[in-house]
């Protein structure tokens, strides 16, 4: 039997072949008294290519997130979000119980704060009243189909923040293929935003990992902040190499995934009773008129594509490095067939 198409997420990618030679060659040392030269370099580059004056490596995206947000509020304050962003539907209410933050989810259709949402969120300040402190802004967006905020929008809707006094963390996970998708450097889409966590562990082949950008002032609050939530790792710079690979060698292949996708969505449009979100990136999202998104996920599982259920009505398709171009022709086919049945 063939190996099964893997459409899951990006995450399932696996670390490439010069990824694991720098691993085994990394210089190390102790992360936590800052002594490891390869995260050190790992977060000087990244740092740059974002347009931070720092940043630092954690294990997670979602750590990442809870970081950001710890350094930019406190206990008690809102924290304004798409109501389907990842803080919100992906990270068990981690903003409440780590840093007592209070999500405030606003409905946007397609993942995207505009101004104008921003502007209607916004309370009187009063005594009674809990304090508005953090704008989360989602790029590419998960959830609603890998949606992207072109560099016009982003600066629009952090000067919005701005002007209504509240900060702003950029849940980047997916920058990268944002940027490839609209033909821009990465800190074009951050320029003016608080925080950004980016992650290295998904398009970008690295086996884990992700990195908090910032000023250096909120950088050596989250390295704290890192300690306390159990994130201080010690000779990091093993993985910290292939994140260096990552960022050196594989951000401009994304284009390839954004094509993948592109071949996946025309052939799941085909499909009866199924509405597909626009494709600008890697994920492919797609609503199911009549029927049950994990019974097709099952039926597709029986034929060899992975894909995955959001909810019960809403399929998930993702391309990757380890899916080839023959590998996504395949699965349209079959997700084609499936979808007609």
């Amino acid at each position: 039997m063939s190996t099964a198409i893997d459409l899951r997420s990006d995450t399932v990618t696996r670390p490439t072949p010069a990824m694991r030679r720098a691993m085994a060659d990394a210089e190390v040392g102790d992360d936590v008294f800052g002594e490891d030269p390869t995260v050190n370099r790992l977060q000087e580059l990244a740092a740059r290519l974002l347009g931070f004056e720092a940043a630092l490596f954690v294990p997670s995206g979602t750590m990442g997130n809870a970081i950001g947000l710890r350094v930019l509020g406190e206990p008690g304050q809102e924290v304004l979000a798409d109501d389907r962003s990842h803080v919100i539907q992906y990270e068990l209410a981690g903003m409440a119980v780590l840093s007592g933050l209070i999500p405030r989810a606003l409905a946007t259709g397609d993942g995207r704060l505009s101004p104008e949402a921003i502007a209607g969120a916004l309370k009187p300040k009063a005594y009674y009243r809990s304090d508005q402190a953090v704008v989360v802004l989602e790029n590419t967006h998960n959830l609603a189909g890998g949606t992207v905020y072109s560099v016009e929008e982003m600066r629009a809707a952090i000067a919005a923040a701005r002007a209504a006094g509240l900060k702003v963390h950029v849940d980047g996970a997916r920058i990268w293929n944002a940027a490839v998708a609209l033909g821009v450097e990465p800190r074009e889409l951050l320029a003016g935003a608080d925080t950004v966590m980016v992650c290295l562990s998904k398009g970008l082949c690295a086996p884990v990992g992700s990195l908090l950008g910032g000023s250096r002032e909120r950088i050596e609050k989250a390295r704290r902040v890192r300690k306390q939530l159990g994130g201080g790792m010690r000779q990091a710079g093993v993985i910290a190499a292939a994140g260096i690979v990552a960022l050196e060698t594989m951000i401009p292949r994304l284009a390839e995934d954004h094509e993948n996708a592109r071949l996946l969505a025309e052939a799941l449009a085909r499909g009866r009773g199924v509405r597909v979100a626009p494709v600008r990136t890697n994920i492919v999202v797609a609503a199911l008129s009549g029927r049950s998104a994990p019974d097709v996920v099952s039926a597709l599982a029986e034929r060899g594509v992975r894909a995955t259920a959001m909810d019960a009505t809403t399929l998930r398709v993702v391309t990757h490095h380890d899916v080839s171009r023959d590998d996504c022709r395949r699965a349209a086919a079959i997700l084609e067939q499936t979808l007609a049945a």
